[in-house]
């Protein structure tokens, strides 16, 4: 239903009898987007959704929509829009756009003016008495927006209120009745991983529980919208079950950005929808707080399509806004990094065609030739495509994410307008990111604020728990693509600190997933409760998402014994351990139920986390490297696939050796095997001794590990022995003479026939 309202006013006194019209339109009700996007990622700077035209340079097809007009005439037409580019004083006005009433343009070209959000003037149009027509025609592809409409036969100007449902947007639109209301045991907001994590974990663990997200999709910045993969390992450290239940809803994107099937949201949708404690709220935006004392009571959302205002109350809440919103609204303790933030991200593709593509000139874009830019190898212009590390995240991210546009459409011009249109005339973009995925800005504070030093020295708290295993991972303007606009650099490179174990991960403690002074506010995600430095290694997605398992199960705990997330570390722990070491797919149907286990749940994986190459058990007689014995330097590697368990081992120092000790099951010949991945970076002439025990028998071989091994998964046979039952057999590896690396990843002794 549109969002409009036709205010008819009759004069107080008979003898005028004076009737005129209102007619708000907000350009998110419109009945078809066309090739508009919906734009939900600013409402908290300039008060609404706004539909935007994201056409890559290409005009996009016309919004669409009908309003009824009780009395035909002439209005006065204002249109709420902005020049995008205008603050930056840029040449040129990429968001052109046209009204189209009733089949017929009007005069004036909207989008050509102001550097803020405001009402642009559109003269006078004519409006018939009934149905009347109305679209938005694009005339550029390059984002103009437009954020409602409004037509009046007063002489007046409608408020440029940047309030969220400011008290005259409710009435054009007709919101006077109450909210909505409903009432849960959790609310969670936020759709990423970490609030996917929480809401599922919680409903399996009998909680009642509604999952609100501000746009269509879910997964956030791991949403086919943003499309950065999901990263940290999972399914490891001193509670491996964790992790489980990310497992089943993780992307298994190949690169960032990776397509739009790769981000699977459908599949996250239906996931999140099998469960029958949750209620799902996509398009709800969360703009007000209530509050009791220091406990929230109810958060306010309202429809970004319809405006229909909802009332969340609950008995316990999770922000997992990435921003800390719920949490800022509530007047929790919070902070953020005044300077050198990491900033946001808005990525791109790019392909060839068989023939030649035009792209238009762009000069409101970064001024940019192909030396202001690292060139985007692969088809892709990837995470390093961010700006904004000194700008304000939260006031301003829709500058952010603008000045991301100008710079990928400039460097685009720039392969095909200017130095580098000689290699892509067939070149044409394929998709670039309009929702940004930022990494930084408000943190909530917790009991504990976890810093760099903490996870350094593995200071061993005793609630740790989610294991975050990517390194602390800070990013900083690039100096060489800095010095051009060094007032907000557009490319950054990461610094990877040491001291995070990527195998077993450091144990994030559960007091850093509550608030310190809103008694009811949990957090999970990049807002939790550590410092700049910390938040370099939590923040990645499936680390984020195991922050809501944990959430989610001691949620449970607190609606049980009718306590506060605080109560669950000073009084339960032992019950959260508990629950953390139960399988993701655990569950009852209220918290006072008995646990069920399905029969499908997962195998528990091992601190190391599960095996991402080939499972040794499923082999038999294979020994991994990870029993094997070393001396020397070496190196761990996943690159050469396929491999046993988590990876192999590979070392050029002529002092290292591996040895793997194996058994004979049978009396009998066998031909003894190891298991290798050929490079040209291998050794050519590698020593491989196998030996039994009692050095009776002792056959040495020379392996070239640049050639392909014999058999299938990486096998290579180094010699056939006859053995006892029982018998050992040591099969070592050398890397003296080795003419490069020696890699080391299995062995076994296959019986002869």
């Amino acid at each position: 239903m549109n969002k409009l309202l036709v205010i008819s006013l009759l004069a107080l006194t008979p003898t005028l009898l004076l009737k005129a019209d209102r007619m708000l339109i907000e350009t998110e009700s419109f009945s078809d987007h066309g090739g508009w996007k919906l734009d939900t990622q600013f409402i908290r700077e300039m008060g609404s959704p706004y539909l935007m035209a994201h056409g890559l340079g290409n005009p996009v097809k016309d919004a669409t929509t009908t309003i009824e007009v009780k009395e035909g005439g002439n209005y006065q037409l204002f249109a709420r829009t902005k020049d995008w580019v205008a603050r930056w004083e840029a040449k040129g006005q990429p968001g052109r756009f046209q009204l189209i009433i009733n089949g017929t343009p009007v005069k004036t070209t909207f989008g050509t003016r102001g550097v803020k959000w405001d009402w642009q003037g559109g003269g006078k149009v004519t409006l018939k008495k009934g149905k009347n027509t109305l679209a938005l025609r694009d005339l550029t592809g390059f984002n103009g927006r437009c954020d409602a409409i409004y037509l009046t036969n007063y002489k007046e100007v409608p408020p440029n209120d940047s309030e969220i449902l400011p008290d005259w947007r409710r009435e054009m639109l007709g919101i006077t009745e109450k909210p909505l209301e409903k009432k849960y045991d959790l609310v969670v907001v936020g759709g990423g991983y970490s609030g996917m994590g929480a809401a599922i974990s919680a409903a399996r663990m009998g909680c009642k529980v509604a999952l609100i997200q501000d746009r269509g999709v879910l997964g956030g910045n791991g949403s086919s919208e943003v499309r950065v993969w999901a990263k940290g390992n999972i399914r490891r450290g001193k509670y491996p079950r964790i992790g489980e239940i990310i497992e089943e809803i993780a992307d298994k994107a190949k690169k960032s950005p990776g397509t739009y099937e790769e981000f699977e949201d459908e599949k996250k949708e239906r996931i999140v929808r099998a469960e029958k404690n949750i209620d799902l709220q996509l398009y709800h935006h969360a703009f007000k707080v209530e509050k009791k004392g220091n406990k929230i009571s109810a958060v306010h959302a309202f429809d970004v399509r319809s405006s229909q205002v909802t009332r969340f109350s609950g008995t316990l809440f999770v922000d997992a806004t990435g921003h800390g919103t719920i949490g800022y609204l509530a007047g929790a303790d919070h902070t953020m990094t005044e300077k050198g933030r990491m900033g946001m991200s808005n990525m791109w593709a790019w392909a060839n065609k068989e023939k030649a593509i035009s792209f238009p000139d762009t000069p409101w874009a970064l001024d940019l030739n192909m030396a202001d830019f690292p060139y985007p190898r692969d088809f892709h212009g990837q995470w390093f495509w961010e700006s904004g590390y000194d700008k304000d995240p939260l006031g301003d991210a829709e500058g952010i994410r603008d000045w991301n546009l100008r710079a990928v459409f400039g460097a685009f011009n720039a392969m095909k307008n200017r130095d580098g249109a000689d290699k892509h005339p067939n070149s044409i973009l394929t998709w670039v990111a309009y929702v940004g995925g930022p990494r930084e800005s408000r943190r909530l504070l917790g009991d504990v604020i976890l810093t760099e030093e903490d996870i350094v020295s593995k200071r061993d708290f005793p609630d740790g728990c989610v294991p975050s295993t990517w390194s602390i991972d800070l990013h900083y303007p690039k100096k060489q693509y800095a010095k051009k606009f060094p007032d907000n650099p557009f490319i950054s490179y990461a610094v990877h600190g040491k001291g995070v174990d990527r195998s077993y991960g450091y144990p994030v403690p559960y007091r850093c997933f509550y608030s310190r002074n809103i008694e009811n506010l949990f957090m999970a995600g990049r807002c939790i409760s550590v410092t700049h430095e910390a938040l370099g290694t939590v923040r990645v997605m499936k680390t984020c998402g195991m922050m809501g398992e944990v959430v989610g199960r001691a949620a449970s705990i607190c609606v049980k014994h009718d306590c506060l997330p605080r109560s669950v570390y000073e009084q339960h722990l032992g019950e959260l351990i508990e629950l953390i070491k139960l399988p993701g797919k655990a569950f009852r149907l209220t918290v006072n139920d008995k646990i069920t286990i399905p029969s499908d749940a997962m195998e528990i994986a091992g601190p190391h986390g599960a095996p991402n190459g080939l499972d040794p058990k499923k082999f038999p007689g294979v020994v991994d490297d990870a029993k094997a014995s070393f001396k020397g330097k070496w190196t761990k590697g996943q690159g050469l696939k396929p491999y046993f368990s988590y990876g192999y081992q590979y070392s050029s120092d002529p002092a290292s050796t591996a040895t793997f000790t194996l058994e004979a099951p049978e009396a009998g010949q066998y031909d003894t095997q190891i298991a290798y991945q050929p490079h040209p970076n291998r050794g050519k002439s590698v020593p491989v001794e196998v030996r039994t025990g009692d050095q009776r028998t002792k056959l040495i071989t020379v392996v070239n590990m640049t050639e392909k091994p014999s058999f299938k998964n990486g096998f290579h046979s180094v010699g056939r022995i006859t053995l006892r039952k029982g018998q050992k057999v040591m099969v070592e590896l050398s890397a003296k003479g080795a003419q490069g690396n020696v890699h080391v990843d299995a062995a076994k002794l296959l019986p002869v026939e």
